[in-house]
């Protein structure tokens, strides 16, 4: 596999920083966009870096970008099917941070941080300091991955997994390189999107040397998200060698129109990612204001097959609380 010698502007170091240096208070977001903000007492902060943040068009309230941060009163309204559970993830007993809902996979919960707060985050309610792993939790979390023949893929999430300094993140690879029955490591990613410095020389090395297939799963919901730095961290992890897919979720107001999910498709392939799901909302309580029908979903998905190469249109899918697996509806 190809090692990439990185330029100086690219990759290597600062964003700790810049996650330091985010937005936290809704008056100082308000103020660098010349907009107004309505303050709302939320348990659910707001979290915005500023590469995030500069993509955002100053002056304009209804900013795409901005909708999918922005805490609103919306969210403190009691919605009849919702709840802080939405996926029944919260109630699983076992191994403390693995989650186990599909067959052949298992998903660490590797960090309960992220480097945005998405309002509409189906896991803003998940109780992540009772998942907190410790040194000892780690090590029964790999003893079980081994003693279990049955899994061929980890899914690295959280939270965001790539908030692991990158010490700690190369001691995990390190532990699932060495399992013979894991065959995949999928990274499951919204940090790069927000923050594209988070691509380092040492989470490309992560990349290029393991022994293991790796996936990273953006999560990218409109085409503006994708500017010049993202494209280029993106592209630097696909020629690492790593399969890049990305995870949408249809949003009200934000991506529910044909022509910007195709634009989206467009500008993701020209970054070396494709498509991969359009993820209908999950009903967690406080993000009732973005949910789009399932009818008006599949309408989308038709008119961007009418569009687009099959290989660009996402599945258009719907997680069900003890299913066996994703429900696509289309796609």
């Amino acid at each position: 596999m190809r090692i990439i010698n990185l330029s100086d502007r690219s990759l290597e170091t600062g964003w700790q920083s810049q996650l330091q240096n985010a937005i936290r208070d809704p008056k100082d977001l308000a103020e660098t966009l010349c907009i107004d903000v309505e303050a709302i007492d939320s348990e659910f902060p707001l979290l915005v870096p500023e590469p995030f943040l500069n993509r955002m068009e100053v002056g304009n309230p209804r900013d795409p970008l901005l909708l999918q941060v922005l805490p609103v009163a919306a969210e403190l309204l009691d919605r009849v099917g919702y709840s802080k559970d939405p996926v029944s993830e919260q109630s699983k007993d076992g191994i403390r941070g693995l989650i186990q809902k599909y067959r052949g996979r298992a998903l660490i919960v590797a960090t309960g941080t992220c480097a945005v707060n998405c309002r509409y985050c189906f896991r803003r309610h998940y109780p992540y300091h009772l998942a907190r792993l410790s040194q000892e939790d780690w090590r029964a979390l790999f003893r079980h991955l081994k003693q279990d023949s049955s899994i061929s893929e980890v899914i690295l999430s959280g939270g965001d997994p790539l908030m692991l300094n990158d010490r700690t993140l190369a001691s995990v690879f390190e532990s699932l390189n060495q399992i013979p029955q894991i065959k995949t490591i999928r990274v499951h990613t919204r940090l790069p999107v927000v923050i594209p410095s988070r691509v380092t020389k040492e989470l490309l090395s992560m990349v290029e040397t393991s022994q293991k297939k790796v996936v990273f799963v953006t999560h990218i919901n409109h085409p503006n998200e994708l500017d010049e730095a993202l494209t280029f961290s993106l592209q630097t992890l696909r020629t690492g060698g790593a399969t890049l897919l990305n995870q949408s979720v249809l949003l009200r107001e934000v991506n529910d129109q044909a022509d910007t999910l195709a634009e989206l498709s467009r500008k993701l392939f020209a970054a070396s990612v494709l498509p991969y799901y359009l993820h209908l909302l999950d009903p967690v309580q406080g993000a009732g204001h973005f949910n789009v029908e399932e009818l008006r979903g599949k309408a989308l998905i038709n008119k961007i097959s009418s569009e687009l190469p099959g290989y660009l249109v996402p599945k258009l899918a719907r997680e069900v609380a003890g299913a066996p697996a994703k429900k696509v509806l289309i796609g």
